[in-house]
């Protein structure tokens, strides 16, 4: 039983690095896209994206199955209630930013592949040399979304990376640690 218990604290260990270190570097690539226009950087992103999500669906179907750690030490009130807001903002964000750019891509007329194989065709005029959306209204409504749930990620992983910063250089805690997957003495 010990052992099957250490072997699933793994897997949590390792599904949130996954997803953490994943969401960031695609939130800097996303942000560079965007600035840049950087265009044959799209189908990379938006495969990593697909492939993510689904990893991303394991990740928080594990956290409302089990619920979520408990702190390493006390800490008051409002420090808790704000861990609890950070970790909230980042469940929503991080499941709203997959579906939202997947509808955004399929509804714009970009079409959807995760590399190479087509999940939603492209609609393109070779003309105007532009894509033809499918929904103009829900492309731009999910654009929106996708942006407002990215800066929204950004801001609570920045605010996560300095929570756990703060365990670990003001507090002293043994929450980094946790979250490296290190045993805590008892």
């Amino acid at each position: 039983m010990r052992d099957t218990k250490e072997k699933l604290s793994n897997l949590t260990i390792a599904l949130h690095w996954i997803v953490g270190i994943t969401v960031i570097t695609m939130a800097i690539i996303g942000v560079y896209m965007s600035e840049n226009e950087a265009f044959e950087l799209y189908p990379i992103h938006k495969s990593i994206g697909v492939l993510i999500f689904a990893v991303i669906v394991v990740r928080v179907y594990w956290r409302f199955l089990n619920g979520w750690l408990q702190p390493v030490s006390a800490y008051k009130a409002i420090e808790h209630n704000l861990a609890q807001i950070i970790h909230w903002a980042l469940i929503i964000a991080i499941v709203v930013m997959p579906i939202s750019g997947f509808i955004m891509s399929g509804a714009g007329g970009h079409g959807v592949s995760v590399f190479g194989l087509e999940i939603i065709a492209a609609q393109f005029d070779p003309v105007a040399k532009e894509a033809i959306p499918h929904n103009k209204a829900l492309a731009y409504f999910m654009h929106e979304v996708h942006e407002i749930a990215g800066w929204t990620m950004i801001v609570a992983i920045i605010l996560h990376l300095a929570g756990a910063l703060k365990h670990q250089f003001i507090d002293k805690d043994n929450t980094l640690r946790r979250m490296l997957g290190k045993k805590l003495s008892k």
